[in-house]
């Protein structure tokens, strides 16, 4: 199965992508059975959500898109023996583990997969698609219910405590072993109403469970937060999810006990906090003087940065506020091209 076979399939299931959910066919059926009923499984992922994750993927597998992202590696059309790459996911948000799937799949590798319990359904259905449309795809495809063995290499998805298994067992193969990584936006205090309300995608989007959620802002000293609080109101029915309203009211009665200072809108916390990651239903704070002082911060944490969101230029690459959320096939997690790692491999 050459590049050009790889490339179509991908095309094909990113046009069925940004259909759905038009259509009476039975591929469709099966899909939005899985969006309506996927809370079963993992009550964080709503319809709404699956939804939203189902369209940023659709957007990005364009066919002009596939081919700017491949125009990068020449050495991609130099057709080569493919390794079996093994993939652990995470399941925090739907379809995480897609960019692993496709970056395997496109570099000529056999995709050979151990998904999160969590999200493991949405990745299946992607793989029998293309196998609908290709069945060359299926000697590319394997997925694992118990533990990988016999892989050339591994890309591992977790949190920092599972990132230290996966160094203890991994290490001395030819690996890509992610951990916690957050988001960040840097606001100016000019942001128009538009800006707020896309920032609040940046936000809310999957509750906040995404490395590319902001969970840390960065405001100007004496910034006032009523043009924020006002602008972000469109996502107050996110308290009505009962998982997410009880860490809201979980994290406000710590707060009103230990007589934090706090603003408090009703659905969103907001709290001065030097730190990254903040709780689900927190969003930590940061004023700052002069912006070189950010810039400092950024340079100091890149390490645990996944991206920043901002209308300020920066000499690191910044995204524009409300697009953290759909990152193009070229938006490497945590910097770290893994097409690139693909190709190395001997």
């Amino acid at each position: 199965m050459d590049l050009k076979e790889r490339m179509k399939g991908f095309e094909v299931l990113g046009n069925f992508l940004r259909e759905f959910p038009r259509g009476d066919d039975k591929q469709t059926r099966i899909l939005d059975d899985i969006v309506v009923n996927d809370y079963i499984y993992n009550p964080w992922f709503t319809e709404e959500n699956i939804r939203k994750s189902i369209q940023a993927i659709g957007n990005s597998l364009t066919p002009e898109k596939l081919e700017k992202w491949i125009s990068d590696y020449p050495y991609l059309k130099k057709e080569k023996p493919g390794k079996k790459i093994g993939v652990i996911t995470a399941g925090n948000i739907p379809l995480v583990g897609f960019h692993d799937f496709i970056a395997v799949l496109i570099s000529g590798h056999q995709f050979y997969g151990k998904l999160s319990s969590k999200d493991n359904r949405l990745l299946q259905f992607i793989a029998d698609f293309l196998i609908d449309f290709n069945p060359d795809f299926k000697n590319l495809i394997y997925f694992e219910e118990n533990q990988l063995k016999s892989f050339d290499a591994i890309i591992a998805t977790g949190s920092n405590n599972t990132s230290r298994y996966f160094d203890y067992y991994f290490g001395k193969y030819p690996h890509i072993i992610r951990k916690n990584r957050h988001s960040a936006a840097v606001l100016d205090g000019n942001e128009s109403a538009e800006d707020i309300q896309s920032l609040a995608d940046d936000i809310f989007s999957y509750f906040g469970l995404g490395c590319r959620n902001v969970s840390k802002l960065f405001v100007p000293k004496d910034y006032c937060f009523d043009h924020f609080f006002s602008n972000i109101e469109h996502y107050q029915s996110i308290y009505n999810h009962h998982q997410y309203a009880n860490n809201f009211d979980y994290n406000r009665s710590i707060f009103l006990m230990n007589q934090v200072q706090h603003f408090d809108n009703g659905f969103v916390l907001l709290k001065e906090d030097q730190s990254l990651s903040s709780p689900i239903a927190v969003i930590y704070f940061e004023y700052y003087e002069h912006i070189n002082r950010v810039k400092e911060f950024i340079n100091l944490n890149r390490d645990l940065i996944q991206c920043i969101a901002s209308n300020i230029k920066f000499p690191e690459k910044v995204v524009p506020l409300g697009k953290t959320q759909q990152p193009e096939l070229w938006d490497y997690a945590d910097n770290i091209d893994t097409i690139q790692f693909l190709l190395n491999l001997k």
